[in-house]
C-alpha cells in the first residue's frame, strides 16, 4: 500500500497546515495524499499572517524567500480613541493566508489532492489505515494525519470527549484591496502595525500581499481584525449568514446580514478611534468566534493530529499557522526511515508528542495572558454586540 515511497500517508485536511505537513513527510521519502473537505478552493480562515521561524524555514527549502511572500512592516503605531498616534520601531514580515497556500500548493502540483472529501469513518487494520468519506469514497495508506482545523472529524474519530469551547470573544475581519481605501488611511496604515485596546476590545491592522501574493504599492491588500467580548448567547445571532444559514465557526464574507453589519457600524463609531471607524466602514466584515481546544492527546495507532485539531492558541500568540508547520516538522522526523514491514517507531512518537504538547501548553498560556490585558474572555471586560438593550455597553 505504501507505493514508490517508504509509506502512504493519508492527510485530511487541506489548508496551509495539511500542505506543511505534505511537503515535511514526501522529504522523508513518503508518498502523501491530501483530502480537504471543501467543495471548491479552500476558504481563507484567517487572513493576515505573522511570518514565524517555523514557516520561514519550509519555504526556504522550497526555495522561496519569506520577504517574497510578505509585505515589510517598519513601525508598531498606538491609536488613542481620539485618533493620536504614538509611533515605535518594529520590522516585521507579514503574509497573507492565500499568498501562503499558493507558495505551498504549487510544488505539490502532482501530489492527489481530492475536494469535497468529508471523513466519515478511520479504520485500522494491521498497518493499513482506511479513510471513508462522506460521498463513497475511500482511501488505503499507512499513517494518516489529521490536519483539519478545529472542527477536526478526525480528533471527533479518535477521541470523541474532546470538544472546542467558546472563548467569550470573537475576532470581526475585513481583508480590503489598498487601492480602494483613501489616501489619508493608507498614509496612517501603510508600513505599521496599528493597533488600539480598551475594556473588553482590541483591534489590530496591517498590510499583506494582494490576492495574486502582489508586494508592490498599490496592489497589497490591508488587513484588520477587531476582538471584541460577545455573550455565548449572542453567538448563533451573530454567526447567523443573510441566507439565514447558520454557522459555527466562520461566518464567511458576503454572508453578513444588513442588520448586523449596522450593528458593526453603530459600535465601530462609538468605541474605535475615528481611522479604524472608517476602515471597518469600508470593507466587507467577516468573523471568527475565538475557542480554546485544551490539547489531551496527538498519537493513535497509525495516526496523529497537528495544528488545530491537535488544540487551539489564543490568536494574540501569532503562532497558530507556526505551531502547525512545527508540528509537522517534528511528525516527519519521528516517522523517518519508518517502514510499513516493521512495528510503528512508539518511542519517537510519543517523544514527539509530548514535546510538541508542552509547547502548545505554553503558547496556550501565553495567548491566554495576552487577552486577558485587553480583558478579552474575562468577566470584567465590557459585553458588545448585545441581542437586546443598548449597543456598546457592558452587560
Amino acid at each position: 500500500m505504501s507505493g514508490n515511497g517508504a509509506f502512504k500517508a493519508l492527510i485530511v485536511g487541506g489548508s496551509v497546515g495539511g500542505l506543511a505537513v505534505a511537503h515535511e513527510l514526501r522529504a522523508i521519502d513518503a508518498d502523501v495524499a491530501v483530502y480537504e473537505r471543501s467543495t471548491g478552493r479552500t476558504q481563507a480562515r484567517g487572513a493576515g499572517i505573522v511570518m514565524q521561524p517555523e514557516v520561514e524555514a519550509l519555504l526556504t527549502r522550497l526555495g522561496v524567500s519569506a520577504s517574497s511572500v510578505s509585505v515589510e512592516l517598519h513601525e508598531r503605531q498606538q491609536l488613542h480613541t481620539d485618533g493620536r498616534a504614538a509611533l515605535y520601531r518594529a520590522p516585521q514580515l507579514m503574509t497573507a493566508w492565500d499568498t501562503l497556500y499558493r507558495a505551498l500548493r504549487e510544488p505539490l502540483a502532482p501530489v492527489c489532492y481530492r475536494l469535497d472529501s468529508s471523513l466519515r469513518t478511520v479504520r485500522v487494520d494491521g498497518a493499513e489505515v482506511t479513510a471513508a468519506f462522506t460521498d463513497g469514497y475511500t482511501a488505503q495508506g499507512n499513517f494518516l494525519v489529521g490536519a483539519d482545523g478545529i472542527g477536526s472529524m478526525t480528533r471527533r474519530l479518535l477521541d470523541a470527549t474532546s470538544q472546542p469551547t467558546y472563548a467569550g470573544y470573537v475576532a470581526w475581519r475585513g481583508l480590503e484591496p489598498e487601492s480602494a481605501l483613501p489616501d489619508h488611511l493608507l498614509d496612517l496604515l501603510s508600513g505599521r502595525f496599528t493597533f488600539f485596546g480598551a475594556s473588553g476590545m482590541q483591534m489590530l491592522c496591517y498590510l499583506v500581499p494582494g490576492a495574486n501574493g502582489e508586494r508592490e504599492e498599490g496592489s497589497r491588500r490591508v488587513n484588520w481584525v477587531w476582538y471584541v467580548n460577545v455573550e455565548e448567547s449572542d453567538l448563533p445571532h451573530l454567526l447567523t449568514g443573510r441566507t439565514g444559514k447558520q454557522f459555527t465557526y466562520f461566518l464567511p464574507p458576503g454572508e453578513l446580514p444588513p442588520e448586523t453589519a449596522d450593528q458593526i457600524i453603530a459600535e465601530a463609531d462609538t468605541s474605535l478611534p475615528p481611522q479604524f471607524a472608517e476602515l471597518v466602514r469600508l470593507s466587507d466584515v467577516f468573523m471568527q468566534p475565538v475557542f480554546d481546544l485544551p490539547p489531551r492527546r496527538m498519537v493513535a495507532d497509525h495516526a496523529a493530529l497537528i495544528g488545530d485539531a491537535a488544540g487551539t492558541v489564543r490568536p494574540h500568540t501569532a503562532s497558530g499557522t507556526s505551531k502547525a508547520f512545527g508540528d509537522a516538522a517534528g511528525l516527519a522526523a519521528a516517522l523517518r526511515d519508518w517502514t510499513p514491514s516493521q512495528e510503528l517507531p512508539a518511542q519517537a512518537l510519543h517523544a514527539w508528542e509530548l514535546h510538541r504538547l508542552s509547547r502548545l501548553l505554553t503558547l496556550a498560556e501565553s495567548g491566554l495572558q495576552l487577552a486577558a490585558r485587553s480583558m478579552l474572555g474575562v468577566p470584567e471586560g465590557g459585553q458588545f454586540f448585545r441581542s437586546e438593550g443598548s449597543l456598546g455597553e457592558p452587560g
